[in-house]
């Protein structure tokens, strides 16, 4: 099952940074479904690679798809200030005042996820909420799992010349999914040096959520924790590690039911 070509167009946020949107589909009777991808991929290679979006549009709904900045289509600039969080969250608001979407389901990845936690917890027009390959240590150190690779370790690898001085594995992992993609590191990189002050506002989400994450994920460890912060929230584990799950058939259908079931959470 693949996906057809999306409509393709950019919206501009409100400090000027412009991102670029993927639609597939058209509207129904049910909200559109707003997708947020994981650090260094982008979307196409985020969902439709890994089968969420056909599996979206064969469930009926509207897919919207968003390159995060700093990734994929959309503008990169290399000032760690235009990066963050809020800034990422700020550009899926835009988009969805853009579309004139007036209520609408989120789904995240990785960093995605963190930043549809941003985006739930304070815009009330998210209905279901889904974030993946993310577990307690939002909530411990407001980011990633920095148990896994320290955020300098990870900005250093993205910025430096040879490849071969990386000793940090997560973090020489990163660098060669980043060459690969033929990403802009130097963005990438002004990503991770932005840091993060505020706690998530997990408390404050009341959309029903999904946590996911794959059972062999050093990114998303203890997982139960984060869903336990968030008011309602539930768990589901399926197979992979941080790059696979995400590539999972159980990661799209349980992703596709949750935003499908449209009573209780």
């Amino acid at each position: 099952m693949s996906a057809p070509a999306p409509v393709t167009s950019r919206v501009r946020g409100r400090d000027g940074v412009e991102v670029a949107v993927h639609r597939w589909g058209v509207p129904g009777d049910r909200p559109a479904v707003l997708l947020q991808h994981g650090f260094a991929a982008d979307s196409l290679r985020n969902w439709v690679d890994s089968g969420v979006v056909a599996a979206l549009l064969a469930d009926g709904r509207a897919v919207v798809a968003v390159d995060a900045r700093g990734h994929g289509a959309s503008d990169k600039p290399h000032d760690p200030e235009r990066y963050g969080e809020a800034a990422m969250a700020g550009d899926l608001a835009a988009v969805a005042d853009q579309l004139g979407l007036e209520t609408f389901d989120l789904a995240g990845y990785s960093m995605g996820g963190m930043v549809s936690l941003v985006l739930a917890g304070s815009d009330p027009r998210v209905r279901r909420l889904v974030v993946g390959g993310i577990g307690a240590a939002v909530l411990e150190r407001g980011r990633g799992d920095m148990r896994a690779v320290r955020s300098t370790a990870l900005a250093d690898a993205l910025e430096t010349d040879d490849p071969a001085s990386i000793s940090d594995p997560t973090a020489a992992a990163f660098r060669t999914f980043a060459d690969s993609t033929g990403a802009d590191r130097q963005a990438l990189a002004a990503h991770v040096r932005a840091v993060r002050t505020e706690p998530f506002p997990v408390g404050a989400i009341a959309a029903p959520t999904l946590v996911l994450a794959g059972d062999s994920d050093p990114l998303a460890a203890h997982p139960q924790v984060l869903a336990d912060a968030i008011p309602g929230a539930r768990l589901v584990t399926v197979p992979g590690d941080h790059l696979g799950a995400v590539r999972s058939p159980v990661f799209a259908g349980a992703l596709v039911g949750f935003l499908a079931d449209d009573g209780g959470s």
